[in-house]
């Protein structure tokens, strides 16, 4: 599974089980909701800044978001 992707999945998954919507992640990492679109779907990437935000406004450590992620090798 692209890592993208993955992470994606578990944002989209944390911030239903908190029960927030796009725009509140977004506004409380200071970007549009379309960016949150856009992360949840994989099409953009996110760095290492970005997550950590992420994780602090998920109430998560940013470990979260690679679990369950595949250990093999990427080619």
């Amino acid at each position: 599974m692209d890592i993208d992707v993955h992470l994606g999945k578990r944002l989209r998954a944390r911030r239903r089980l908190l029960n927030r919507t796009q725009q509140d992640v977004a506004v409380a990492i200071g970007v549009g909701f379309q960016q949150i679109q856009k992360y949840e779907c994989g099409a953009s990437r996110m760095s290492a800044a970005r997550l950590w935000a992420l994780a602090q406004a998920l109430e998560v450590p940013v470990s979260y978001f690679y679990e369950g992620l595949d250990e093999g090798p990427r080619g």
